[in-house]
This record gives C-alpha cells, structure tokens and sequence, in this order.
C-alpha cells in the first residue's frame, strides 16, 4: 500500500536516453550483465568493484581549465550521486529537513525534478537520514533514506511506487550511526539490506517507535511495483553494535551460480538471489567484540570474495562456492596491512587498492595473494571517509574536508594532482560517466571533464 507523499518537481524538457549497451565481461564477475558502460548506475559503479570503463577523463582538476558547471544543492550527505545518459540523481536532506532526490540535467547542471520523499529530523556525527545512494536502471530510479521510505519514479519524474519499510517490517532502522546502506538493482530486482541491532537501546531516539525486537532481514521487491518477491532474516550470534552494518550487498557469479554477498555482524555471506537462501558463511576474524560495526562493503573478482572487519581487524579473501561454514575450508589470505575500516576496497587493473581513511594512506595489492605492491601517504590531516575510484589508469579519491585527489594505478604510488574545494563534510564517493568525474562537495556538485 502506497504512502502518501510531497511531491515537488519542474520538467524541464525530454530525457535523452543514451542507448549504447556494453557488456561488461572483461570488468565483472558478472559477465551476463548487460548496462550502459558510460553509466554510473549504482553507488559502486556498473562493474560493482568501483570502476568504470570510461576514458579521457581529467588528470588535474580545474576549477580554471577543465569545470564543466556547478550545481548547489539543498544541502549535504553522504549519498553518492548515479548517473544514467543525461540525468544526475542526487539525494539530500534541504534546509526545511525533507528528504529530497533531485534529478539534474548530466549537460549543464540544471535541475529537471525534484522530490520530497520524506522527512529526516535526525543527524549525527557527520551523517544524516539521507546516506543511501540511489540507484537506476534507465527505466526507474529508487531512492532509499534513513527513515526506511523508499521511492521509485521514472526518469520523466512521475511517482511510480513508495513504501515505509520500518511500518512494514518490524520497525525504524536501528543503527547508533544512521542508516547508510544503498539499495541494489541486479537482473531486474531490487535488494535492500537491513542489518540492525536487536533489541533496539532506549537511546537509539533516531528509532524509536513503540516496537523494541527488531530482525535483520534482506528484502527482494519487484523494482516496478515495490511489492514483496521474498524477505530473508539474516541470523547472527554478534551482540550490541557488531549486530549494525552499513555495507551495501554486491552480486556475485562464480562457482557456477549467482550469488549476493552480505557483510556484517562479523560475517561475510553468499545469498540465493532467487530466494534469500544463504550458501554460506565465513566470520571474518577470531576477535569477538560487542561495538565492531562493519562500514566497507564486500568487492569480489575471479572467484575470490574481499571483505574487511572494523578497527584494525584484517581485510580477508575467501574462495567462492561452498556450503555452511566456510571460515577455514575457503580461506585464501588475510592480511592486516590491507585493512580499512571505512571505504570499501577498489579493484581496478588486476589491482586490489585499499584506502585507509584513518591513516590517509592508498596501498594495491595482489588481489590473488595479498602481496603489497606499493604504499604511500595522502599527506592530509583529514580523514578519508569516501571509497575510491577506477577509471582512465586513474584513482580518485576525496577527504572529508573536500580535497579531491588523482592518483596513477600504476605500478607505484603517484599523486597526479590535488584540488581543495571545500564543504565539509564529504562522505559521498566520485562517480565518473560521459567523460566526466562528478564531485559532491559539501552542498554543491561539481562536473569536470576535458570535453
């Protein structure tokens, strides 16, 4: 049953669609995947691992030489904007608390629809209820906040569904930093996870309903209609805050099946797409604690699955396939100098490139053995919260206080160039479409591109 909701918007002519298809074997696990190659679909890219196939983009940023245009937006987030042939989706909280998705013209910056979703009254610690990324699949786009509404409308603007999932399911979102897992389209099905904390604390005033149990669940809807097509409950034997994760699932083939890979409360897991069905599970380290929430998402390529735990705990590669548990039989490294807390590991170029935004440092590793090939120091005293970028034998990459960096994937550390832009806070990562790097900075987006 539908919502109601606010709805605000200015069409400001047709939508483009771009039509050129790309299968993107050669980058994914998922070879079957057909998408558009210029496009940044989802909050990690259309090959899921944080790259994109795109070229010619800028190795020193300009604000004097290669800008394309600017936008201000009605406020900040950590929501990482999508693209799909000539619309942007940001979402974003704007000065009156709405939750809002925006839809601007991927050309010049200006703004073609506009939405609120809902309302978020709540922030915290550098994050508000407007964290989750939205995502497309050129027919549709679906935003997800941290109040558990969910929206789905097409490209023209028009509202085609909404739902409160939290009245649906057992309650508010219940994690102490705010919601902040991204919705996933794959094969024609929308997958959110929810992996919360159980019972819901007295001071979680972010989720307070009149319900204190709470499950934590993977839910599949039909992404035309948001109906139900299955909801999984994920068990755990974590407690507290270890039950919390703000991972986003991936898809996953190998091993002769489809998978969906889920990170958190301590495990990392494989998932039937059909069903909710879990293959298997590994735990991610022997230390059991009550407070390790789980931040970066999973990354998988050529059959191994990467994932890293929390403050300190090593970043672990695991073989695909199997059954049951699978901690011991199907593990294949683990290494703490890979270990990153907050942004989720890139692979790009037969490289696993990990960024440790505590430390402000950038290292690559062999994804097959673990092996480092170099390491160097960003040289900020900032933190890095976003994750980075493939793309165009570049990485990029931008620190809370909004200074972009472009680095070579090359086979040494090399900082090409540096912009300061400002708008802290930044947690929004760059995504790079139609020749062009896409920056959220504070409450402006930036385009840049040499053409």
């Amino acid at each position: 049953m539908n919502i109601p909701i606010t709805l605000r918007w200015v069409h400001r002519g047709a939508c483009r669609l771009i039509t050129t298809l790309t299968l993107l074997a050669a980058l994914s696990p998922l070879s079957d995947r057909v998408v558009h190659a210029a496009d940044w679909p989802q909050w990690r890219g259309p090959a899921f691992n944080g790259s994109s196939p795109e070229s010619g983009l800028p190795s020193e940023l300009s604000l004097e030489k290669n800008l394309a245009w600017k936008s201000a937006l009605p406020g900040t987030s950590g929501s990482t904007p999508i693209i799909h042939g000539d619309h942007v989706f940001v979402s974003t909280v704007d000065a009156n608390k709405n939750l809002v998705l925006l839809c601007l013209n991927r050309k010049d910056g200006t703004r073609r629809w506009e939405h609120a979703v809902g309302v978020g009254t709540h922030a915290g610690q550098r994050n508000n209820m407007a964290s989750p990324s939205p995502v497309t699949d050129g027919r549709r786009v679906i935003a997800l906040f941290g109040t558990s509404e969910v929206a789905a409308f097409d490209m023209k603007g028009a509202l085609l569904w909404n739902r409160n999932l939290g009245k649906d399911y057992g309650g508010k979102f219940s994690l102490m930093w705010i919601y902040g897992s991204s919705p996933m389209l794959h094969e024609g099905r929308l997958f959110i996870q929810v992996l919360q904390r159980n019972p819901r604390p007295a001071d979680y005033t972010h989720a307070m309903d009149d319900k204190q149990e709470r499950e934590s669940y993977l839910l599949c809807l039909d992404p035309a209609t948001g109906k139900e097509v299955w909801r999984h409950v994920r068990q755990t034997d974590s407690t507290k805050e270890s039950q919390e994760a703000y991972t986003t699932p991936i898809p996953f083939k190998a091993a002769g099946r489809d998978e969906l890979l889920v990170v958190g409360g301590d495990h990392v897991s494989g998932h039937n797409p059909k069903t909710g069905e879990e293959f298997w599970r590994a735990r991610l380290y022997e230390k059991r604690d009550d407070w390790y929430r789980i931040v970066a998402s999973p990354v998988a390529a050529d059959g191994l699955i990467y994932s890293s735990g929390p403050k300190g705990q090593p970043l672990v590669a695991f073989r695909a396939g199997g059954k049951g548990d699978v901690t011991a039989s199907h593990l294949v490294w683990s290494s703490r100098e890979a270990h990153t807390d907050w942004s989720t590991p890139l692979i790009y170029q037969s490289k696993l490139f990990v960024l440790d935004g505590a430390r402000k440092t950038v290292s690559a590793f062999d994804p097959r053995t673990g092996d480092k090939k170099w390491s160097g120091s960003l040289g900020v005293s900032e933190a890095v919260w976003s994750s980075p970028t493939g793309a165009d034998g570049k990485l990029y990459l931008i620190t809370e206080r909004g200074t972009v960096f472009v680095l070579s994937a090359g086979e040494e550390f090399k900082i090409l160039s540096r912009l300061d832009l400002g708008g802290d806070p930044v947690r929004s990562s760059l995504p790079v479409a139609h020749g062009h790097l896409f920056v959220r900075a504070g409450s402006t987006l930036y385009c840049f591109g040499n053409r």
